[in-house]
């Protein structure tokens, strides 16, 4: 009898996962001038940092110069992170650090890092949950220390988001670099190789490419190939932009890119030279002209760095008149959150003359503010309320609270 042999199926090489749990990290510093001007504001009422982002959150330094525990008669300075942002059940690890202006490096440090912690890291439930110290400095000890100095403090502030991520390695991969297709057509700009129109701008040439032209701007190929007497039209003189402002539209058009000079940020506020006449300003009238969307949202992102006090009328009027509508959404937000220092700064009287209907936009904002919109209860002070207790006089830039 002949006996039978079965074989078992070849086994599989077995997967392989891991689950790897870690901090994304980012960092703020926060400068408080006029700390002696900041004390008496009251117990729990504080001073916010303005908003910055670690771990696909938001996040803000809370400081309060009276002490936010009323049973500490403001004996102590009180100081916390914020979570700023939706978020429930957000775990981060925290470090605050007071800094010593003396220059011994005998900072005052509160920290989650590089320790073990028994409970692990902080869970923060929601937003407007809170980590920090109600007694992080008693009042008499910071103002006779080298933490003060000329009448300011710093605070520097670290947060670690926990994030955990199952890490599937494939025995495989091909890295694909980032498109360089904006550097091909950098190039084709910067030879004009098989240029066909040339554009006069004050008598300085810029030669281009139709298509090119006409598939990134409305306006181009309406200019090129809908109007019937401009066909073959070879030259177009443009005489409602200045060589530089034309020069850097095309450079976004080739390479979808700001220019050195565009996107450089720097202050607005000098009535010297208004924001209207800084490169970035006439781009963004440009990209509005052109139908250059991607442009338009570039210049209002750049634009908005420089929000304060003395510039926000002159941004809100530009934005207005070209069409940039989150730029003045972000405009009207800041003066309804600052409304006494915006109504005496030097622009506020020339925006009523010459706009006068945002002044009635203005109005409507700070009206959405005392609501529901932007309220934040028990944590900022009334918009009206500024009008009596006279708000930021001379500070150039006021952040918005949370």
């Amino acid at each position: 009898m002949t006996g039978t042999t079965t074989t078992s199926p070849p086994l599989q090489s077995p997967t392989i996962s891991r689950s790897i749990t870690q901090t994304v990290n980012g960092s703020h510093k926060f400068l408080i001038q006029g700390y002696s001007l900041a004390k008496g504001m009251g117990v729990g009422k504080h001073i916010a940092s303005d908003v910055f982002t670690v771990g696909g959150y938001q996040w803000a330094i809370y400081f309060y110069p009276d002490g936010k525990n009323p049973e500490d008669n403001s004996a102590y300075v009180s100081v916390f992170i914020a979570l700023a942002s939706e978020g429930t059940d957000v775990r981060a690890l925290f470090e605050l650090t007071l800094v010593d202006q003396s220059g011994q490096g005998k900072h005052k440090v509160h920290s989650h890092f590089d320790r073990s912690l028994e409970s692990g890291p902080y869970t923060l439930k929601y937003k407007g949950s809170m980590w920090g110290y109600k007694r992080f400095f008693r009042r008499t000890l910071l103002e006779s220390s080298d933490f003060l100095k000329n009448d300011c403090l710093k605070i520097n502030c670290t947060v670690g988001v926990v994030i955990s991520a199952t890490d599937c390695p494939q025995l495989n991969s091909i890295h694909v670099p980032e498109s360089d297709i904006g550097s091909h057509f950098g190039t084709l700009l910067d030879n004009m190789e098989g240029s066909d129109v040339t554009f006069d701008v004050a008598g300085e040439k810029f030669p281009g490419h139709k298509l090119v032209l006409a598939a990134r701007s409305p306006e181009f190929r309406s200019k090129f190939f809908n109007a019937m007497d401009t066909e073959d039209k070879q030259e177009f003189v443009v005489t409602d932009l200045e060589p530089k402002v034309f020069k850097a539209m095309l450079h976004f058009i080739y390479r979808d890119t700001l220019t050195e000079e565009a996107d450089a940020i720097s202050s607005t506020t000098s009535s010297e030279f208004p924001v209207s006449e800084t490169l970035i300003a006439k781009l963004l009238a440009a990209a509005d002209k052109y139908g250059l969307e991607r442009l338009r949202l570039m210049c209002e992102s750049r634009l908005c760095k420089d929000i304060s006090v003395n510039s926000v009328t002159h941004i809100l009027t530009l934005a207005d008149h070209c069409h940039a509508t989150e730029l003045k959404a972000v405009c009207l937000n800041f003066a309804a959150q600052n409304l006494a220092a915006v109504m005496r700064s030097d622009g506020f009287e020339s925006m009523k003359e010459k706009c006068p209907w945002l002044q009635s936009e203005m109005l409507k904002t700070i009206a959405g503010c005392e609501g529901d919109s932007c309220s934040t209860g028990d944590k900022s002070q009334s918009v009206w309320a500024q009008l009596s207790d006279g708000g930021e006089q001379n500070g150039r830039r006021v952040r918005q609270r949370l």
